[in-house]
């Protein structure tokens, strides 16, 4: 088990802080949100695409993805929607997720190296928190940050942005860490640096569109860029 978590006052400059995003980077919910997308769909009485055809949408939120599958942005509709999608979700849908391999002892490592890890993701945070500490995951992090319930922060760069306020952190000696161009924007419109990992839900050329600083291909990947190219002691 690592130490406890550490306070902001054990903080130094030679700290980097890594934001890491949830879906598609620490965990695989493949299962869990497809599953999930289809059943809000069938329960408003709307024919639903098949799992391999939602996967795309892992990562935006759901006040992005629904408008776009219903073909309007009808308020109505698209929570009803959501609605269904949570309910199913909140008792099954968020346990059909698996760890990534080598997840568990990147963040082990990281965190053993004096790192300060934040997950910082699209889900809401009432979610994020239960699989976080699900999968035992918790111990690793400061904290976890996303949206609320009624959408504040479903845009990703406001989220970051406060974070960094709220936690008084340095953008230059923070990293943002996910598998979506998203991810990656986020990063960037706040000042940060910008890792993308090839092993998630976006394709590599969106990541390379992007413009991440380096791109990872597996948890050890990640995990050696992480210490060649942000020294922390």
């Amino acid at each position: 088990m690592s130490d406890p978590k550490r306070s902001m006052s054990q903080r130094d400059n030679t700290t980097w802080t890594l934001f890491f995003d949830l879906d598609g980077t620490l965990t695989d919910p493949r299962e869990g949100i497809t599953r999930c997308i289809q059943y809000g769909l069938e329960q408003i009485g709307r024919p639903f695409p098949p799992q391999e055809e939602l996967v795309k949408y892992i990562g935006p939120p759901l006040r992005w993805t629904f408008p776009d599958l219903l073909g309007t942005d009808e308020a109505e509709l698209v929570d009803a929607a959501i609605r269904h999608y949570r309910h199913r979700y909140a008792d099954v849908g968020l346990f059909e997720n698996v760890v990534y391999e080598g997840i568990p002892e990147l963040l082990s490592a990281l965190h053993d190296d004096g790192f300060m890890l934040y997950v910082v993701t699209a889900k809401p945070t009432i979610y994020a928190e239960r699989i976080v500490r699900h999968f035992g995951l918790d111990p690793y992090f400061e904290a976890t940050f996303g949206p609320e319930l009624n959408g504040r922060f479903d845009d990703k760069t406001e989220l970051v942005a406060h974070i960094l306020a709220k936690r008084q952190l340095v953008p230059k000696r923070t990293v943002m860490i996910g598998d979506r161009a998203s991810d990656i924007a986020a990063g960037q419109a706040n000042g940060t640096h910008t890792l993308a990992v090839t092993y998630g839900f976006g394709a590599v050329q969106e990541l390379i569109g992007a413009k991440a600083d380096r791109l990872c291909h597996d948890p050890a990947d990640l995990h050696s860029t992480i210490l060649r190219t942000f020294p922390h002691a």
